[in-house]
Protein backbone atom coordinates (compact mmCIF):
# COMPACT_ATOMS: atom_id res chain seq x y z
CA UNK A 1 0.00 0.00 0.00
CA UNK A 2 1.15 3.39 -0.78
CA UNK A 3 -0.15 6.51 1.28
CA UNK A 4 0.00 9.58 -0.21
CA UNK A 5 -0.17 12.97 1.78
CA UNK A 6 -0.68 16.41 0.11
CA UNK A 7 0.93 20.08 1.42
CA UNK A 8 1.31 23.43 0.58
CA UNK A 9 -1.87 24.71 -0.31
CA UNK A 10 -2.91 28.16 0.76
CA UNK A 11 -4.37 31.75 -0.40
CA UNK A 12 -1.98 33.33 -2.57
CA UNK A 13 -2.50 36.52 -4.96
CA UNK A 14 -2.41 36.30 -8.61
CA UNK A 15 1.30 36.18 -9.84
CA UNK A 16 2.22 34.32 -6.84
CA UNK A 17 3.81 31.33 -6.64
CA UNK A 18 3.77 28.07 -4.14
CA UNK A 19 5.15 24.89 -3.91
CA UNK A 20 3.19 22.05 -2.97
CA UNK A 21 4.35 18.43 -1.67
CA UNK A 22 3.26 15.12 -1.57
CA UNK A 23 4.97 12.83 0.53
CA UNK A 24 4.62 9.36 0.09
CA UNK A 25 4.70 5.85 2.51
CA UNK A 26 6.69 2.95 1.79
CA UNK A 27 10.51 2.39 0.43
CA UNK A 28 9.24 1.41 -3.01
CA UNK A 29 8.21 4.97 -4.11
CA UNK A 30 11.10 5.32 -5.97
CA UNK A 31 9.19 2.60 -8.41
CA UNK A 32 5.98 4.48 -8.76
CA UNK A 33 4.73 6.67 -11.38
CA UNK A 34 3.49 10.34 -10.30
CA UNK A 35 1.44 12.72 -10.91
CA UNK A 36 -1.04 16.20 -10.04
CA UNK A 37 -4.40 16.61 -10.51
CA UNK A 38 -6.85 19.50 -9.64
CA UNK A 39 -10.83 19.81 -9.50
CA UNK A 40 -12.26 22.89 -9.39
CA UNK A 41 -16.07 23.14 -7.62
CA UNK A 42 -18.53 22.04 -10.45
CA UNK A 43 -15.90 20.69 -12.51
CA UNK A 44 -14.46 17.48 -13.70
CA UNK A 45 -11.14 16.62 -12.29
CA UNK A 46 -8.17 17.76 -14.70
CA UNK A 47 -4.90 16.53 -15.21
CA UNK A 48 -1.91 18.63 -14.12
CA UNK A 49 1.29 16.88 -14.51
CA UNK A 50 2.80 13.60 -14.34
CA UNK A 51 6.11 12.50 -13.59
CA UNK A 52 7.72 9.01 -14.85
CA UNK A 53 9.03 6.48 -11.72
CA UNK A 54 12.70 7.51 -12.21
CA UNK A 55 12.29 10.89 -12.56
CA UNK A 56 13.74 11.67 -16.03
CA UNK A 57 10.21 12.35 -18.27
CA UNK A 58 7.91 14.86 -17.38
CA UNK A 59 4.57 16.10 -18.81
CA UNK A 60 2.07 19.02 -18.40
CA UNK A 61 -1.34 19.88 -19.21
CA UNK A 62 -0.97 22.96 -21.57
CA UNK A 63 -3.16 25.45 -18.96
CA UNK A 64 0.35 25.52 -16.36
CA UNK A 65 3.23 24.89 -19.54
CA UNK A 66 5.60 26.88 -18.54
CA UNK A 67 4.00 27.59 -15.22
CA UNK A 68 4.51 24.47 -13.08
CA UNK A 69 7.09 21.97 -12.53
CA UNK A 70 6.99 18.79 -11.41
CA UNK A 71 9.96 16.89 -9.54
CA UNK A 72 10.53 14.14 -7.19
CA UNK A 73 13.15 13.70 -4.42
CA UNK A 74 13.31 9.70 -4.13
CA UNK A 75 15.31 10.12 -1.06
CA UNK A 76 12.63 12.10 0.60
CA UNK A 77 9.68 10.06 -0.77
CA UNK A 78 8.18 13.27 -2.00
CA UNK A 79 7.02 14.74 -5.10
CA UNK A 80 6.63 18.61 -5.60
CA UNK A 81 4.70 21.00 -7.51
CA UNK A 82 6.13 24.16 -8.05
CA UNK A 83 3.36 26.73 -8.90
CA UNK A 84 4.97 29.97 -10.98
CA UNK A 85 2.77 32.84 -12.07
CA UNK A 86 -0.28 31.75 -10.73
CA UNK A 87 -3.95 32.60 -12.28
CA UNK A 88 -7.35 32.78 -10.80
CA UNK A 89 -8.40 29.95 -12.98
CA UNK A 90 -6.11 27.57 -10.82
CA UNK A 91 -8.06 27.93 -7.51
CA UNK A 92 -8.59 24.39 -7.40
CA UNK A 93 -8.52 21.11 -5.03
CA UNK A 94 -4.93 19.77 -6.06
CA UNK A 95 -4.59 15.93 -5.42
CA UNK A 96 -1.14 13.57 -5.96
CA UNK A 97 -1.29 10.04 -7.15
CA UNK A 98 0.35 7.38 -7.71
CA UNK A 99 1.19 4.05 -9.55
CA UNK A 100 3.08 1.14 -9.90
CA UNK A 101 3.96 -1.17 -12.96
CA UNK A 102 3.62 -2.61 -15.23
CA UNK A 103 4.94 0.93 -17.02
CA UNK A 104 3.52 1.76 -20.72
CA UNK A 105 4.36 4.55 -20.59
CA UNK A 106 6.84 7.14 -18.80
CA UNK A 107 4.28 9.31 -17.77
CA UNK A 108 0.30 8.97 -17.27
CA UNK A 109 -2.83 11.61 -17.89
CA UNK A 110 -5.72 10.08 -17.01
CA UNK A 111 -7.09 9.00 -13.39
CA UNK A 112 -7.63 6.07 -14.00
CA UNK A 113 -4.23 5.51 -14.59
CA UNK A 114 -3.48 5.55 -11.09
CA UNK A 115 -4.13 3.34 -8.02
CA UNK A 116 -3.22 5.51 -4.90
CA UNK A 117 -4.51 9.26 -3.99
CA UNK A 118 -4.21 11.64 -1.27
CA UNK A 119 -6.59 14.03 0.15
CA UNK A 120 -6.14 16.70 -1.18
CA UNK A 121 -5.26 20.41 -0.85
CA UNK A 122 -6.62 23.70 -1.47
CA UNK A 123 -4.90 26.48 -3.43
CA UNK A 124 -6.95 29.41 -4.26
CA UNK A 125 -5.84 32.24 -5.97
CA UNK A 126 -6.78 36.01 -5.93
CA UNK A 127 -7.60 38.64 -8.22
Amino acid sequence: QVQLVESGGGLVQAGGSLRLSCAASGRTFSTYAMGWFRQAPGKEREFVAAISWSGGSTYYADSVKGRFTISRDNAKNTVYLQMNSLKPEDTAVYSCAARGGPYYSYYYTGSRDYEYWGQGTQVTVSS
